[in-house]
């Protein structure tokens, strides 16, 4: 349980997720919230990470530090993806145990259910089935994390819990062609052929496959929320609770964007996983709803943007 005269610490506060979490301390009138920027520390150095936890001793951690990337990057760059999000997370809950920080929060993701998994996903479908395998090595990294989390609860007593983000998009996206996700690479893509008048855009995949896509400033306020409240259980899906196919997604997307050229789709490309829907029941009942529709959460990103300034 935290409250806004705690002292706060978000790994990761630059990216997507650790910005949003940062508006919504703000918001909320934390004024004591601990950051530092890779170079100030490097979370994949463990002497460093424990010591600056050992000294600064944070009544809460936030875990947004991640190595992240889209199908491209998590497929081609799996040794880096799998060793790096490893020793960020193991590196930053071992060191808060030896600290004696009692509470944290670890942001999971949707990648580690069963590629084939029942729709939608509850929790404890977790290693019930196979990976899918252009990202197994994230997801493999992301669920050593959370079975730290929960052996420490078992162990040590210790509140270390993990949610499980649906796929998420706003501001501080990854826009790099080469690694990002799909929703942000569709976005500056469309943007793109927009501004240049083309008549026809390639998407990549089929089309068939579905999202569900929570704007990341409704995560933040989940999970402020949680540790608010002190939840100590077992790990949440936090999700909005529908999908839409790739190909409703891209349409949304050129209707924001105001694009009215073809949509080409390329199936030559990877699709991913067919759909990943979370059921997001125990979070709905803790009270928590989902507040930004799709339309007006794709136009702040976009009004947000770097490409589009």
């Amino acid at each position: 349980m935290i409250d806004p005269d705690d002292c706060v610490y978000v790994a990761g506060h630059g990216g997507m997720v650790g910005s949003a979490l940062m508006r919504c301390l703000g918001e909320r009138g934390y004024g004591r919230v601990l950051t530092r920027t890779r170079a100030e520390l490097d979370l994949l150095d463990q002497r460093a990470v424990y010591a600056f936890l050992e000294t600064e001793r944070p009544a809460y951690i936030f875990i947004a530090a991640a190595r992240v990337g889209g199908i491209e990057a998590n497929n081609s760059l799996r040794a880096d993806f799998l060793f790096e999000n490893l020793q960020i997370a193991a590196n930053l809950i071992q060191g808060a145990h030896l600290a004696g920080i009692e509470q944290l929060m670890f942001f999971a993701s949707n990648c580690m259910y069963p590629r084939d998994c029942a729709q939608p996903m509850p929790e404890s479908a977790l290693l019930t089935g196979p990976l899918e395998p252009t990202n197994e090595p994230y997801a493999i990294a992301k669920i050593a994390a959370l079975k730290l989390c929960e052996s420490h609860q078992r162990q040590h007593g210790r509140r270390y819990v993990s949610v499980v983000p649906a796929s998420l998009y706003g501001p501080n996206d990854n826009y790099e062609l080469g690694s990002s996700h799909v929703l942000p690479a569709l976005l500056r893509r469309t943007h793109e052929a927009h501004a240049r008048g083309d008549a026809e855009l390639a998407v990549w995949g089929s089309g068939t496959p579905r999202r569900e896509l929570l704007h990341v400033d409704d995560l933040a306020t989940a999970c402020v929320m949680l540790a608010e409240a002190g939840y100590d259980g077992p790990p949440l899906n936090v999700g909005c609770g529908a999908d839409l196919s790739i190909r409703e997604l891209a349409e949304t997307v050129a209707r924001v964007v105001g694009f009215r050229g073809r949509l080409v789709f390329d199936a030559s490309r990877p699709d991913g996983v067919a759909r990943k829907l979370l059921d997001s029941t125990r979070i709905a009942a803790l009270g928590w709803r989902p507040t930004i529709a799709l339309e007006e959460g794709l136009r702040r990103t976009l009004a947000a943007a770097p490409f589009a300034r």
